[in-house]
C-alpha cells in the first residue's frame, strides 16, 4: 500500500473521498499501529507520530463529505416524499372533481362515487408505496452510513486511547 492515500486535491478542485478510500486509509493506519517496532525492554511502539497524524487529519476531513451524502439523502427523501404528497392530492382533487361531475346526472350516481372511491384508494395506495420505498431507501442508506462511521469512530477512539496509554507510560 502506498504511504499517501489520494484523498487530496486535483487542479484546485476537492475530491471527495470514497468509502472504499476511507475505509484503506484506516486499513493503513491499522497496518501503520501493527507493524510498529517495539521498545526494547518496554510493551510500548514507536510510530510515526507526523504520519499517523496526517492520516488521522485526512481521515477526519473527509468524514464529513459521508454526513453531507447522509444529509442531502434526507432531503431528497423528503423531497421525493413532498412530491408524492402532492401528487396524491392533486388525484384525490381530479377524483372529487369527476365525481361532482358524475353526481350530477342521477342515473350514474352510484357508478361515480364507486369510481372516486376506487381512484382514492388508488392514490392512496400508490402514494403509501411510494413514501414507504423512500423510507426503506433512506433506512438502508442511513444504515450503510451508520455502519461506516461507527467502525471508523471505534477505530479512531481505539487509536487515541492506544496514543494516550503510551503517552502515560512515557509519563
Amino acid at each position: 500500500m502506498s504511504d499517501d492515500l489520494d484523498l487530496g486535491q486535483q487542479d484546485d478542485m476537492p475530491v471527495p473521498a470514497t468509502t472504499g478510500q476511507l475505509l484503506e486509509l484506516v486499513d493503513e493506519l491499522i497496518i501503520a499501529v501493527e507493524g510498529a517496532r517495539t521498545v526494547p525492554l518496554s510493551g510500548n511502539v514507536m510510530l510515526d507520530r507526523e504520519r499517523l497524524l496526517d492520516m488521522l487529519y485526512r481521515l477526519r476531513d473527509d468524514l464529513p463529505e459521508e454526513m453531507r451524502a447522509a444529509r442531502w439523502m434526507v432531503r431528497e427523501r423528503e423531497s421525493f416524499v413532498a412530491r408524492t404528497n402532492e401528487k396524491a392530492r392533486e388525484m384525490l382533487e381530479r377524483a372529487r372533481v369527476r365525481s361532482d361531475e358524475l353526481v350530477s346526472e342521477s342515473y350514474i350516481v352510484k357508478e361515480a362515487i364507486d369510481e372516486a372511491n376506487a381512484l382514492v384508494r388508488h392514490a392512496e395506495g400508490e402514494a403509501t408505496r411510494i413514501r414507504l420505498e423512500a423510507e426503506d431507501y433512506s433506512e438502508q442508506a442511513f444504515e450503510s452510513t451508520e455502519t461506516v462511521l461507527t467502525d471508523l469512530l471505534g477505530q479512531v477512539r481505539r487509536f487515541r486511547a492506544e496514543l494516550h496509554q503510551a503517552r502515560n507510560r512515557e509519563l
